[in-house]
């Protein structure tokens, strides 16, 4: 007889998922006997908590551009995976949440692990969460969450008692009033604008003498058609977070990061365009974009709800990035004048000459912009980066030199902690043949982390190659909300919140049968990339890096500095040597 469960993941099968993220528990007991039956090509992955199984998923979606999918059991089981979809959520990651539930004769009667699931998830899945009453709905319950996850990029639930679980499956409902009939066939899409549109669009740049591109997440796949329209135009391009990997660093005038981890020339670039192009972002700090009435603006993005949302745009393109782009470039002129563009590449130049001084200034032991510095010369081909919320994301935006071909991603919207390890399990699960780094801080590695390694020990055997770098930076401080205190609030660090026990890191990961090496000599830096990159095994790289560092922003308010003093001023030693490390950085 086949289950609610076989089916379930015979469906899943059949919209081509093969991987699923989770951990048991008796709520979904249905769902893992049928796993351990299956004859189809699904694999379920087993995380070390259900918060790192959700990060992995969204991982997936966005390594892969296919629908994660995890797996978690009822109550605390649900619960935990909402960091790791909110994660997804924000991001706009197609994600599908299955999660288990008491039996219906339970619900309503405060039954052991009873949570109030549809309200739980109803805004983390708010395009669809429902809950499976009879053997009936699951085709169409499955269907839809699959469809609508893809369709609006966003995270969908599932949720399933776990006396549904064990019932016949009912693979083709009746031809009967009160039955839904869904399939998984193939759904093309307009990718393209309007020519009224496009020609619009074309118009406002064509008019402009400076202008700008800003891209993200949703022009990772517009490589080639960003680098033609910014020859045309003579343009910068600035990179929000999520799209680092969209266009390489080594290209003259790509300006970097923006924001509060941006670099100089992407503040330049936008405090002085006179056109605006905005490509697949929604980078939300205002303060980083032009002045509102600056610069005329276009913005393309796939989903109409984004457009004017960070900064008033004149021409909204409704479309998928590179079609669209692909469509706006024949209408484009090429701009003869290139004393903007020549503005940019100086900007660029000094800035990475200014990068490489402040990186190798000395720390105590080490300055963590070397750690990435040295990093970036000896990244491999098609190399894929996950970083995790914190310090690490601001050398990372600054330091790491993406090319064509590499990939890399954070938690952007929510910023989450904890998600560096798990994003990387999951990009090494999809791709065994590429070399993945996971650059954390120790803060988040001793959040999640950790844990993961336990996961890494297990698997690593199974892949093609092994190199899997995880970089810990061990500066025993939880460093970027340290500095937030400095700056934003005038306030000293408080050792009681910020201050982190002490972890043998590369000891722990050996301990595993991985490899690991604590780095506490500049002089050993660039050697430890390399003994990492051609280790026979995973390794932890725990370098032991100098918390008094600053990371400055490309642009500081009096008020903001003035905060920052006054920090210092209320700290002792802590306090002089942030002081002394802060103008060393600004001579560099």
């Amino acid at each position: 007889m086949q289950t609610v469960s076989d089916f379930i993941l015979q469906r899943l099968s059949a919209w081509g998922i093969t991987r699923v993220f989770g951990y048991p528990g008796d709520g979904i007991n249905g769902l893992i006997g049928a796993f351990g039956r299956t004859q189809e090509d699904l694999e379920f992955v087993q995380a070390r908590h259900e918060e790192t199984a959700a990060f992995m998923a969204c991982a997936h979606a966005k390594f892969t551009g296919q629908v994660g999918v995890c797996l978690a059991t009822s109550g605390p089981g649900a619960i935990h995976l909402l960091n790791g979809l909110y994660d997804a959520k924000m991001d706009h990651q197609p994600v599908v949440a299955i999660v288990g539930q008491q039996a219906r004769s339970a619900l309503g009667g405060d039954y052991q692990q009873e949570v109030d699931l549809l309200n739980l998830f109803k805004d983390v899945a708010k395009d669809f969460v429902h809950m499976a009453s009879s053997p009936v709905q699951v085709r169409h319950l499955v269907d839809r969450a699959m469809r609508i996850a893809m369709e609006r990029r966003s995270v969908t639930c599932i949720i399933l008692p776990n006396d549904v679980q064990d019932l016949p499956a009912v693979p083709t409902p009746a031809r009967a009033h009160g039955t839904v009939h869904t399939g998984i066939g193939y759904t093309a899409h307009a990718h393209v604008p309007q020519a009224a549109g496009l020609q619009n669009a074309a118009e406002v740049l064509n008019s402009g003498d400076r202008v700008a591109i800003l891209v993200g997440a949703g022009a990772l796949h517009a490589t080639e058609e960003i680098m033609q329209v910014a020859e045309l135009l003579g343009a910068g391009v600035a990179k929000a977070l999520l799209g680092k990997a969209a266009i390489s660093d080594h290209l003259p005038y790509v300006t970097g990061s923006i924001g509060l981890l941006g670099t100089q020339p992407s503040w330049d670039l936008m405090q002085h365009c006179d056109r605006l192009l905005l490509v697949g972002t929604s980078f939300p700090y205002s303060e980083f974009l032009p002045e509102e009435g600056q610069a005329r603006a276009v913005q393309i993005d796939l989903d109409g709800r984004n457009l004017s949302l960070r900064y008033p745009v004149e021409s909204g393109l409704v479309g998928d990035s590179k079609a669209t782009l692909q469509a706006l470039i024949p209408l484009l002129k090429r701009q003869e004048n290139r004393v903007w563009r020549q503005r940019v590449e100086r900007n660029v130049a000094k800035w990475w000459t200014t990068m490489q001084a402040r990186a190798m200034v000395d720390g105590k032991p080490l300055n963590p912009q070397r750690v990435f510095w040295e990093l970036s010369s000896r990244l491999p081909e098609r190399s894929i980066i996950a970083c995790d919320s914190g310090s690490a994301a601001n050398w990372y935006a600054r330091d790491v030199k993406l090319r064509d071909g590499m990939m890399g991603s954070v938690s952007g919207g929510l910023a989450s902690m904890g998600c560096g390890v798990p994003y990387a399990v999951a990009a090494k699960l999809a791709y065994p043949d590429r070399p993945v780094i996971a650059l954390v801080g120790d803060g988040a590695m001793q959040m999640n982390g950790i844990n993961e390694l336990i996961t890494i020990a297990g698997r690593w055997k199974n892949w093609s190659t092994p190199t899997l770098i995880v970089m810990v930076l061990n500066n025993g401080d939880l460093n970027q909300v340290t500095w937030e205190q400095r700056a934003m609030g005038g306030d000293p660090r408080f050792t009681g919140s910020q201050l982190l026990p002490p972890c043998p890191y590369a000891e722990f990961a050996r301990l595993l049968g991985l490899d690991g090496m604590r780095v506490d000599d500049p002089a050993n830096i660039g050697d430890a990339w390399d003994r990492a990159l051609s280790a026979d095994r995973p390794i932890v790289l725990e370098m032991v890096t100098d918390p008094e560092i600053p990371p400055i922003p490309p642009h500081i308010e009096a008020k903001q500095a003035q905060a920052y003093a006054q920090a210092l001023l209320k700290e002792n030693e802590s306090g002089s040597a942030a002081l002394r490390a802060t103008i060393k950085q600004w001579w560099a």
